[in-house]
């Protein structure tokens, strides 16, 4: 196979480290890739007014995969407070390039697996039916609609005239916020569309059916979300009934979700959710599966283009510390994602192995595993740094 082309975006933080580690770990696997790195994140916004730099989505355009590290998103006021002195004043809005980069390029199908290993001690435990200890091993992918519904972008403060007039004509709005003065009036839209509901869904349904995953679980709200949860809803038992009878179609409220997956995850397999809801879902999820060390992710468009990137953010005090304790499997496994959507599953799966070897052994544990406090310190409490746990990692791997 031809030798690939991947865009590196390290990002903010801790996202610079973890790719570090994880480009080890795919060197060392035998993956043969050129990295061009792409420019992303808080330093460019405080330097140019842009997170997002053109020239980093031509790299993307061009070379259409990336392995993204991690970026810093601070609130409105306190954004427009670190631009540099220039460009004070000049009318430069912060915006999360993340979210920038799924918009701009469609980004609209996120894929957040939730899967346990073996001999992890950050597993989720209950107790059992007799009083003793169970370790259910969680194995569930979330879907998420990535482009749409609440971090669509489509929001205000202080709304113009004729969006305020339009929000007039809904009678519930007249009812609840009439009284609001339009100054003190705060919108954020939640658009659904047809097209990219029924792309996730579908999407969910053809994995469950690809790798043998009896129930695709919508996990929303329609009772009281009507349009935009019942959408979805309607959309996915049409689709069941129509192209996937085999697979079995489940309904929960995302507020039940919450307590039902710490009763029983393991009856849950792939679940589909609009943006926030399948934010919520996938980290509660994680939270299973040892936290956000451990959550990976991946995002495609329709023409082929893909981002993979761990879950969790850029944490700037951690990567701060002379030697870096943070735990790099959540990015390892993303590039593992990656792997697959370019067909080098082998490599892939390779990997996969390795890491899991490494934690079911138990001698190398960082120190999250080791349910420790995130301090400069705790490699001199048998933490293993980053760097040393990556080391294991490849060891594994030879």
């Amino acid at each position: 196979m031809a030798r690939r082309t991947i865009v590196a975006l390290p990002g903010d933080g801790i996202g610079a480290v973890v790719l570090k580690e994880a480009v080890r770990v795919l060197d060392a696997a035998g993956f043969d890739a050129e990295y061009i790195y792409g420019d992303i994140g808080w330093d460019f916004w405080c330097k140019e007014g842009n997170p997002l730099p053109q020239r980093t989505i031509d790299l993307i355009a061009k070379h259409k995969i990336a392995l993204f590290g991690a970026i810093t998103s601070k609130p409105k006021d306190e954004a427009v407070a670190e631009l540099a002195p220039e460009l004070q004043g000049k009318g430069f809005n912060y915006s999360s390039p993340i979210v920038g980069l799924r918009q701009h390029f469609g980004l609209d199908i996120c894929v957040r697996p939730c899967r346990s290993y073996k001999g992890n001690p950050l597993n989720f435990i209950r107790r059992g039916k007799d009083g003793t200890p169970e370790e259910p091993m969680v194995d569930v992918v979330i879907f998420r609609q990535n482009t749409e519904g609440l971090y669509g972008g489509v929001e205000w403060s202080n709304p113009p005239q004729q969006v305020y007039d339009a929000l007039m004509t809904h009678p519930k709005f007249r009812e609840n916020f009439g009284w609001c003065p339009k100054e003190e009036l705060a919108v954020s839209t939640r658009i659904f569309t047809w097209k990219y509901t029924e792309r996730i869904v579908r999407a969910a349904f053809e994995y469950a059916l690809k790798w043998g995953y009896k129930s695709v679980t919508v996990c929303e709200k329609p009772n009281v979300i009507r349009e935009t949860s019942g959408l979805m809803w309607k959309i996915a038992k049409e689709m069941q009934k129509k192209d996937f009878p085999g697979v079995q179609l489940w309904n929960t409220n995302i507020d039940a979700q919450m307590m039902w997956l710490t009763k029983n995850p393991e009856e849950y397999g792939v679940i589909v959710a609009g943006n926030m809801f399948g934010d919520i879902v996938s980290d509660a999820f994680a939270g299973l599966i040892g936290g956000l060390g451990f959550a990976c992710s991946a995002q495609f468009s329709e023409d082929g283009i893909g981002v993979f990137e761990p879950t969790h953010g850029s944490a700037p005090k951690y990567a701060g510390y002379e030697v870096s304790i943070v735990n790099p499997v959540a990015m390892i496994e993303s590039a593992c994602m990656m792997l697959d959507y370019i067909d080098e599953k082998a490599i892939a799966e390779r990997i996969r192995k390795a890491i899991a070897d490494v934690i079911e052994e138990g001698r190398v544990k960082t120190y999250d595993m080791m349910k420790l406090t995130g301090k400069p310190d705790v490699t001199g409490m048998g933490a293993a740094s980053t760097t040393a746990m990556t080391d294991a990692i490849i060891a594994k791997l030879k």
